[in-house]
């Protein structure tokens, strides 16, 4: 049988998601990106859902699934935002004091269900590191001289 059928269904959900921890702290970029993406992956496993390309941004997280059509997006919302956040807490306690309450997530989300461009996707998700790497070393500006804290003047330059 193939693998997106039930008894009497075919079917081909595919969703871009994108979440963010609360108030988009930067937490998710260096010391648990990995946990989170192993922890995010296992727990798509356990229900059945096909991981495409994901990546865990500086301060949020993109996905790009396929989710059997016996649930509902926001059901697997809540079922991955809500498991991950115990995990992540059970893993690293030092984070329940930053984020009272074993709230790690935002209340919201973006989804965007995926037809023709499925490919345009799995590629934005897969540089999204990148540009954003790119972007900001483009911005980079200083305004305050990194030594005295002096303001430094941008009309001589």
């Amino acid at each position: 049988m193939d693998k997106n059928s039930l008894a009497h269904t075919r079917w081909e959900c595919k969703y871009h998601i994108v979440f963010a921890p609360k108030f988009r702290r930067k937490v998710i970029y260096h010391k648990i990106r990995a946990d989170v993406r192993h922890i995010l992956s296992e727990l798509c496993k356990r229900k059945g859902i096909e991981t495409i390309e994901a990546d865990c941004m500086p301060d949020h997280v993109h996905m790009f699934v396929r989710i059997p059509p016996k649930y509902s997006v926001s059901s697997i919302m809540g079922y991955l935002k809500g498991k991950s956040s115990l995990m992540i807490f059970e893993r690293h306690a030092n984070l329940k004091y930053k984020y009272g309450n074993r709230h790690f997530w935002c209340r919201g989300y973006y989804v965007d269900t995926v037809g023709k461009n499925a490919k345009k996707i799995e590629e934005y998700i897969r540089n999204q590191m990148k540009e954003n790497l790119e972007y900001d070393q483009m911005t980079l500006k200083e305004y305050f001289d990194p030594f005295t804290d002096e303001p430094i003047n941008q009309g001589n330059k």
